[in-house]
């Protein structure tokens, strides 16, 4: 049986805060020991302070984690500035952890590493990973090709990209004892997983498709051959490029597509736009709109489809990826994203979740996994 538990404090006092964490968590076991965990915090943390706390604990515990740019979990919803842990127990799962560091100087080396790591001790086939890189060093496109063609088509990666507040200065990555910067821990999940996914945005697009005719890695400098300023003014008027109007990015069948959205960098003499994230050439793309009501809607859309398509009788816990766009966007209305998730349960689930700086998910539930902006993701887990 998967056991899952859920500690969460908005306490700012690092101890105070993962004593009252653990507490939480100690209740919640009932003598269940626990085999994994993910730990979400905010940037101000003493987080190797709170990870040794955790280790006496919990000694051996197959832990990864990062920073965030707001938490959230089924103890305090919607949080900032806090901390929480999700703790996992099962005698038929084997949860193992990875590290890769130094991305920027060798991502192949990394997160080689990473995976021959995170595999020991597994003697079923890998089902599933979850991944929180650094967010500020790499390219996140490349971190998830590489990680992909490593893992294999067969197992599918969710998670997101660590962050710091909306500052874009250093995030951190958590491994057992470890805090880094510019590395990718990883989980890798064997034995009788079930799971199931969905993402949702509220985005929708509007207008005629264009191709991405020129474009280096985040910086698309022509669509449809001109200036991709004119593609944006066209729908926009002179209004600059902003997150708030990101462009859909078609798959190779264009039947269903993830959002890149603009950083608020633009050359108006060349007519370039920069982008949160890579955007591949000869792409089909579309600009997007969207309302307040719309971005909180696709939280409940998120896990209302999650739940239906979930291969079990009930899962054992969910983990949220939001995007800090979407947070930034909605201002003081971001603890309702949180809230629409639970309207779709009649019973209490633990969940735990972090606003990310670029989330990471399959499209569908049989594909490879794709990097995302201001989408949100929903992953159940449970046991077969």
């Amino acid at each position: 049986m998967l056991k899952t538990v859920v500690g969460h404090s908005n306490d700012p006092d690092s101890l105070s805060a993962i004593a009252e964490v653990l507490e939480q968590c100690q209740q919640s076991l009932s003598g269940a020991s626990p085999q994994a965990a993910i730990l979400f915090a905010a940037i101000d943390f003493e987080h190797t302070l709170i990870l040794n706390q955790i280790h006496l604990t919990y000694p051996g515990l197959e832990l990864i984690g990062g920073t965030t740019d707001g938490e959230m979990s089924s103890v305090l919803g919607f949080e900032q500035d806090s901390l929480t842990l999700m703790l996992f127990c099962s005698d038929t799962i084997a949860i193992r952890a990875g590290i890769g560091r130094d991305i920027s100087q060798d991502l192949n080396a990394a997160i080689k590493t990473a995976i021959v790591q995170a595999k020991a001790g597994h003697t079923e086939e890998i089902k599933l990973c979850i991944a929180l890189p650094e967010s500020l060093t790499n390219s996140a496109v490349l971190i998830l090709d590489r990680l992909n063609q490593a893992l294999g088509k067969k197992v599918p990666i969710f998670g997101g990209l660590t962050a710091d507040r909306w500052q874009f200065k250093q995030t951190y990555q958590f491994y057992k004892t470890e805090v880094y910067s510019d590395a990718i821990p990883i989980l890798l999940i064997s034995g009788s997983i079930l799971f199931s996914h969905s993402i949702a945005s509220g985005w929708n697009p509007i207008g005629k498709p264009g191709k991405v005719t020129k474009a280096s890695q985040n910086v698309v400098y022509e669509i449809d051959s001109k200036p991709a300023l004119a593609f944006y003014h066209h729908y926009l008027g002179k209004m600059p490029p902003s997150s708030e109007y990101p462009l859909a990015v078609f798959d190779v069948n264009e039947n269903h597509y993830y959002l890149r959205a603009p950083s608020g960098v633009y050359d108006s003499e060349i007519g370039s736009v920069s982008f949160f994230g890579d955007l591949p050439e000869q792409a089909i793309v579309q600009i997007t709109e969207t309302t307040h009501d719309s971005i909180l809607s696709a939280s409940r859309t998120s896990m209302m489809q999650a739940l239906q398509n979930y291969p079990g009788k009930e899962p054992a816990a969910a983990l949220y990826f939001s995007c800090c766009a979407r947070r930034q966007i909605l201002g003081t209305r971001t603890k309702e994203e949180y809230a629409l998730t639970q309207t779709c349960l009649t019973k209490s689930l633990p969940t735990c979740g972090f606003y990310t700086n670029g989330e990471i998910s399959p499209l569908t539930a049989l594909g490879i996994s794709y990097f995302h902006n201001e989408t949100f993701v929903t992953l159940l887990i449970g046991e077969a």
